[in-house]
């Protein structure tokens, strides 16, 4: 299984590479950095000074017919669908599109101070859990799933940075059982980016 990793108006490459580095790790190397023409115009509402998700993954579809495998989109603008004041991701349940935004899973954005490694550990959790939902999972009730949905940021905070036994259980039956690893203090980038805490 591929994964394709597509940065949309991405201005920040060392989270980027960070992200994309633990992400290699965790799906075994099969991840590959893309670039798609989205036209993100197309799905900004003014009104709310937002970015429709399921705009954004439908416009997706048609430029990646030839892709043979999950395609991730990582955006930095906020992201909203009808019915949710904002969302943090949006993926295609059992499909190949899914959608992750940064803009609130910076700490700054609640607290004014800067922690790169909280925003690493947000940005893996959420990613997982949209990559979980194009596998076929559903959100799941065990707090230490990154499964577990998640209402607001704390909730992120909290919940797990893996898929639980019952959800990797569920992956293997889904033909996805050597697709992918849990990381480790010795394989991740996480426990190399040193603790910040500043104002911005």
């Amino acid at each position: 299984m591929k994964f394709f990793i597509a940065p949309i108006e991405f201005s920040n490459v060392s989270v980027l590479n960070s992200i994309t580095k633990d992400i290699s790790v965790i799906f075994k190397d099969n991840v590959s950095l893309i670039s798609l023409p989205l036209n993100t115009a197309a799905a900004y509402s003014r009104d709310r000074g937002q970015y429709f998700s399921t705009q954004l993954i439908a416009d997706a579809m048609k430029l990646t017919p030839a892709y043979d495998g999950k395609v991730l989109m990582l955006v930095e603008f906020d992201l909203f669908v009808p019915v949710f004041t904002y969302v943090f991701g949006e993926a295609q349940l059992n499909g190949k599109h899914s959608i992750v935004s940064l803009c609130r899973l910076h700490e700054e954005f609640y607290s004014g101070k800067t922690n790169d490694k909280l925003l690493h550990e947000r940005s893996l959790k959420e990613i997982l859990h949209e990559l979980g939902h194009n596998m076929g999972l559903i959100h799941c009730r065990n707090w230490n799933c990154v499964m577990h949905s998640s209402q607001g940021v704390e909730e992120i905070d909290i919940k797990g940075n893996f898929y639980c036994p019952e959800c990797s259980g569920i992956l293997s039956n889904n033909g996805y059982k050597d697709t992918f690893v849990k990381l480790t203090p010795d394989n991740d980038s996480l426990s190399k980016i040193i603790d910040s805490d500043h104002i911005t």
